[in-house]
């Protein structure tokens, strides 16, 4: 019964947190309840006894908001200002295509017989995840982390200011 409980408020953060991502105008705000969410995705990982997986997803997620701050920061700089329209042209779009893929999901989710093990994992699971991480996923791990790397440069070179002042003033 507590279990049931801890996981409706689990539920409520994360569709709240949802819900205000895409309900608020402001920035900050939308980031906040960025971390309110995927606080609650952590909270369900707990529940699910995948300890490891709730720390990585408070250590990389929730505690990246930061760093989702301040590149939403560079990167819309420019839209925050009076002349730019807040609104987006395809609303539209979005709300013919958001609930004909939900329903693809529920149809996809409902049809696929998924398998249930009752076992309890080993003690030697996180141990084999960091092995196949640095075996046979090696790769595509440093694959990954240079494509980051690159992502994050390019997002500093598109913020940058293009415009240099030539004139000081004293």
């Amino acid at each position: 019964m507590a279990e049931q409980i801890v996981f409706f408020i689990f539920t409520i953060l994360v569709l709240g947190g949802g819900i205000g991502i895409i309900s608020t105008k402001n920035l900050y705000y939308s980031a906040l309840f960025l971390s309110m969410t995927l606080s609650g995705m952590a909270g369900y990982f707990v529940l699910l006894n995948a300890g490891f997986l709730a720390a990585v997803q408070v250590v990389v997620y929730v505690g990246a908001i930061a760093i989702l701050i301040l590149f939403a920061i560079m990167l819309s700089r420019r839209m925050m200002t009076s002349s730019e329209p807040q609104t987006n042209r395809q609303t539209w779009l979005a709300a013919i295509v958001s609930p004909l893929l939900f329903i693809a999901i529920l149809v996809l989710v409902l049809q696929v017989n998924w398998p249930v093990s009752s076992a309890a994992p080993t003690g030697d699971a996180l141990i084999l995840l960091g092995m196949s991480f640095l075996g046979s996923y090696v790769i595509p791990f440093e694959v990954i982390s240079v494509l980051l790397l690159v992502a994050l440069v390019g997002a500093i070179i598109l913020a940058r200011d293009t415009h240099t002042d030539t004139g000081r003033e004293q």
